[in-house]
């Protein structure tokens, strides 16, 4: 990436009107006036004479136009706290302006190149159709060829990430389950009795590190968690999906989700000693008319009887509640569960239940069966969903016993039981978890999978190639979330551009039943933001660190009395992104249209 044309003098080359239209400006609202009224002539030009761009590039002039018109507005620099149009017009007149990374003036410098139909292309040069010369049954021919090809370019990414149903990594499993299974006095009966992996659970990382090769960061994260009281802790199980020979090669998602980074840590740390400092991004408080319950929306409530899990997500978005992996005391007892239970009773709009915590799968069958017993007594209720990772994280949790007791409370044409996961990574599937899917769907139990979209999970294709999978394996693609705005998941977070890129580069060239999901962005204390419709959402500001500022409108805008409050989110920089791409070696041409996703 030749990071030297991010700079004042490349950006004013891009486009040398701009910046005399900004220079002429006298003040920053005559700016505002003569900048969107130059980008509008160009947009309407271009429309006009469209016979000069490809369709691709007038859609390109159409989103930039858009784009810029929106962060040149005296309200997107209020909401933003930053102006852009000011930055602009000291550009123009040669102020010096430190603030302002390289990462700003590439924003800026695509965004104008886009105005105009320019900027780079797809780097993927195998993955386009042409259009044919030919019509009938030679187009079809010409189109079918083009296709061959095009797939061929796809599937030679989609074939960069393995799983563990490979024959070929199968091995790695089984040398893994053997030395942890002789460190820790097991036996193979042990292995598939998942009370043995909870007794077992690695909270320290002296045992950790006779286990798995670490990195010396990776020991130093183990330790310092512990240290400061965070929660951390992963299943055997789940230790066996790292390697020991090439560590971080195919399982850096695996380490990632429960080996902290170190900023993740000082972050916490921090933030749990400042009485102030509210962790529960989401505002569940705020929309828990009952302890356990949380409602969102209309007619879905999510009740929380298990504070816990078998092991800790290093970004749990409930990392504010959650006191480590199988922590003493997590049950809720019988009667704040039965206080909830009445209290869905009495609000017959509740048609869909989401059981999670923690999660509920990890708790005894004895309770859990009499939980979802007083739930399936409430007449309206016509769908329980059970929110857990076991599959992933305990697959041997998914008995034989447990899949009858689930389906036993599911009642074709009256009441639906299933199960919602979260498989991060195509290294996570194994011939375990096959097995457990394979229990449940045998007994008419559909399951959903939710993916976050974090850095580790996010290369062309990586996330494509885990729904493909996925759909094999009996699990449909659900949800893929925007990493949350969170200060101390920084490490995991990705521009929400990458995603958009994903959803409509990628995913789109995948069959409709591999890409079933649903690319969405969590507003606090509202819900979900369907990050395909435009619609939803306006992009405010570019701020000096090259990071975009988005405005984000509740789902109930349209159904609401009074106006609901817009959510202010400051997403991280395209070009940091881009950079830690390259430090994983990665070819950050493949990502050159990124730009063009707002």
């Amino acid at each position: 990436m030749d990071k030297s044309k991010f700079c004042p003098e490349y950006l004013k080359s891009a486009n040398p009107l701009f910046f005399a239209e900004a220079k002429r400006a006298k003040s920053i609202d005559s700016l505002r006036e003569r900048l969107s009224a130059l980008v509008s002539r160009i947009e309407f030009d271009s429309f006009d004479d469209y016979t000069r761009f490809e369709e691709g590039s007038i859609i390109r002039v159409r989103d930039c136009a858009t784009a810029f018109r929106s962060i040149l507005r005296k309200r997107s620099d209020d909401l933003a706290g930053f102006s852009v149009a000011k930055a602009i017009r000291d550009i123009s007149r040669k102020k010096t302006r430190p603030d302002l990374s390289p990462g700003f003036y590439a924003e800026l410098l695509h965004m104008i190149l886009g105005i105009q139909g320019r900027g780079p292309g797809s780097n993927l040069d195998d993955l386009h159709l042409s259009e044919s010369m030919f019509i009938g049954r030679q187009a079809a021919i010409e189109r079918s060829r083009q296709l061959d090809t095009l797939w061929k370019g796809v599937d030679g990414f989609l074939k960069k990430y393995p799983d563990n149903i490979d024959e070929k990594f199968k091995n790695r499993r089984v040398k893994r389950r053997d030395k942890i299974l002789t460190a820790l006095g097991g036996t193979g009966d042990d292995w598939q009795n998942w009370s043995w992996h909870i007794k077992n659970i690695i909270r320290d990382a002296e045992p950790l590190k006779r286990l798995v090769n670490l990195s010396r960061e990776e020991e130093d994260a183990g330790h310092s968690a512990r240290k400061h009281g965070l929660p951390f802790g992963m299943t055997p199980y789940y230790l066996s999906l790292m390697d020991d020979e090439d560590p971080g090669a195919f399982d850096s998602a695996v380490r990632a989700q429960v080996i902290p980074p170190l900023d993740y840590i000082h972050i916490m740390s921090r933030l749990r000693s400042t009485a102030t400092t509210s962790l529960d991004f989401m505002k569940e408080k705020d929309t828990s008319p009952c302890e356990l319950i949380t409602r969102r929306y209309p007619s879905i409530c999510i009740m929380k009887p298990f504070n816990t899990c078998p092991q800790i997500c290093v970004y749990c978005q409930r990392n504010w509640e959650i006191d480590d992996a199988m922590a003493k005391g997590a049950y809720a007892g019988n009667k704040k569960i039965d206080d909830a239970i009445k209290w869905i009773k009495d609000h017959p709009g509740i048609h869909d239940i989401l059981i999670t915590g923690g999660d509920p799968l990890a708790m005894g069958n004895t309770v859990l069966k009499n939980i979802l017993k007083k739930v399936a007594a409430i007449n309206h209720v016509e769908r329980i969903r059970i929110g857990s990772r076991t599959p992933v994280t305990l697959p041997m949790r998914i008995t034989e016993k447990l899949a009858d007791i689930l389906a036993s409370f599911h009642k074709a044409g009256k009441r639906e039981v299933v199960l919602v996961t979260h498989v991060q990574d195509l290294y996570e599937l194994t011939d375990d978890m096959l097995q457990a899917v394979q229990r449940l769907r045998a007994r008419g139990i559909s399951i959903y999978n939710q993916l976050v979209y974090t850095f580790f999970v996010s290369r062309r294709f990586e996330a494509a190639a885990l729904r493909k999978k996925l759909r094999l394996i009996g699990v449909d693609p659900y949800y893929t979330f925007n990493t949350k705005g969170k200060e101390e998941t920084l490490s995991y977070r990705v521009p929400i551009a990458r995603l958009l890129q994903e959803q409509k580069e990628e995913a789109r060239l995948l069959p409709g039943l591999s890409r079933t999901d649903e690319a969405v962005f969590n507003v606090p204390g509202i819900g979900k933001s369907y990050l395909r419709a435009r619609q939803h959402r306006d992009l405010l500001s570019i701020l000096p660190s090259g990071s975009r500022v988005y405005e984000f409108f509740p789902w109930e805008k349209n159904i609401s009395k009074t106006t609901p409050h817009s959510y202010i989110f400051e997403d991280v920089s395209i070009l940091d992104y881009l950079q830690r791409l390259e430090k994983i070696n990665e070819n950050t041409g493949d990502y050159s249209t990124i730009w063009y996703y707002f």
